[in-house]
């Protein structure tokens, strides 16, 4: 099919700044698209059709789709594919049948203002998600771009920054960047009380530890100066960087078992009897596309999994409240299933195998007899590596130091075939 769709970017300046070619496709289109912003920058005059973006979204997208192959532009901010409408669309349509013509994203602006180098900087965008997906990019000295929802962000985002020990943390808001409406503020996140700004704003920060440590901080056994727990997106967070009742996999047991898991960027896993959800929270953490979905049947740990979701910044954690195998019907198939319990219900292990895409990972982790048994053998219908995890830890004995063991934990990894 010939490229019937084009997407074209759209800066401050409007019209006038799209480039030729965006401009001949806009031409050329019986059909534009858009919101409510971008169609108010066509002349008056203008009697093609116009199709404005609805909520949800995807009402709009299937009225495209259902129009195929008529000549359609869609207006967008910027790069359409920065966190924009192109990335949507692309989801659904091929990318041989369009056209995108991007702008500069507010990213490259704000880079081009800042003096920043864009390689170096963390970006994310706040329109439509929870504001807790900072705490998964905040650490000491970051610099970070942020998209906001409206003028009401950056207030709410100096609040986070100042909650996480980022109070000294340097904010610079820029509004409209590229138009004759442009402005800049500065200040510091724990002094900040600029609310007088335009829904279209970029949110830069150059995170800096605070001097004084919130007490939530502190009580994680960190003294001022030092980075929070949650900062290094390595396995095996502190213990105390999580709300539990006791079923916690301990760190070190944790590292381990993440990197038995070996997450990829994309890939989803099934954390089965999650807890307070610690294996799936670092598993999003790992990095930001991936997923998890995590099953447990327990409502005080379902509290305490989707507070710590938020907490450490994965707020897009699927929590499933049920017992597996049967909470398991229905789901997407992983690419990685840990079963951190419960390896002793029947047709537990036999429906996630079933359900594990080929060459998935599935690891299990035993601390009981009847749980090793089980292991041992699935170990010799399947194959796969079992091991023994056993952790010492340094606690007072007296005045003195002595090794108290933790309960040792037997692992089985195995992957399956094609």
């Amino acid at each position: 099919m010939p490229k019937w769709l084009s997407i074209v970017g759209i800066g401050e300046e409007g019209l006038e700044g799209v480039s030729p070619v965006g401009r001949s496709l806009l031409c050329q289109a019986t059909v534009i698209a858009g919101g409510k912003r971008h169609l108010a920058l066509l002349p008056s005059d203008d009697r093609r059709e116009k199709i404005l973006w609805t909520s949800p979204i995807a009402d709009s997208v299937n009225q495209l789709i259902r129009r195929r192959g008529e000549a359609i532009c869609v207006l967008a901010s910027g790069d359409p594919m920065c966190y924009g409408i192109g990335v949507t669309l692309t989801r659904h349509i091929g990318i041989a049948e369009m056209t995108i013509v991007p702008a500069p994203s507010a990213f490259s602006l704000a880079c081009a203002r800042l003096g920043w180098s864009l390689t170096d900087v963390e970006t994310l965008s706040l329109c439509g998600r929870h504001p807790s997906l900072l705490n998964a990019v905040l650490y000491p000295n970051a610099r970070l771009l942020v998209l906001s929802a409206d003028r009401s962000t950056p207030a709410m985002v100096a609040q986070l920054l100042t909650q996480q020990g980022y109070g000294e943390s340097q904010i610079i808001v820029l509004e409209r960047m590229g138009g004759n409406s442009e402005r800049i503020f500065q200040g510091m996140a724990a002094t900040w009380n600029t609310a007088d700004h335009d829904d279209l704003n970029t949110i830069a920060i150059h995170a800096r530890l605070a001097n004084t440590v919130p007490d939530r901080i502190r009580a994680w056994g960190m003294g001022a100066g030092s980075p929070p727990p949650a900062s290094h997106r390595l396995p095996g967070l502190p213990d105390s960087a999580y709300h539990h009742d006791g079923q916690l996999t301990k760190r070190e047991v944790r590292a381990v078992t993440l990197s038995a898991l070996a997450p990829l960027p994309g890939q989803l896993l099934w954390d089965v009897g999650a807890g307070c959800g610690s294996i799936a929270i670092e598993w999003m953490r790992s990095d930001r596309r991936c997923r998890a979905i995590a099953i447990e049947q327990d409502s005080t740990r379902l509290k305490s999994m989707a507070d710590n979701a938020i907490a450490l910044g994965v707020p897009d954690l699927k929590i499933i409240a049920g017992e597996a195998p049967g909470a398991l019907n229905g789901l997407p198939a992983p690419d990685a299933i840990f079963v951190g319990g419960g390896l002793t219900t029947p047709a537990l292990l036999e429906t996630c195998w079933q359900a594990l895409r080929p060459g998935g990972r599935l690891v299990a982790n035993a601390v009981t007899v009847e749980s090793e048994q089980i292991l041992y053998q699935w170990q010799r219908q399947l194959g796969g590596d079992l091991s023994r995890i056993a952790i010492q830890r340094a606690e007072p004995v007296g005045k003195f130091l002595g090794w108290k063991a933790m309960a040792p934990v037997t692992q089985w990894i195995v992957v399956k075939g094609a």
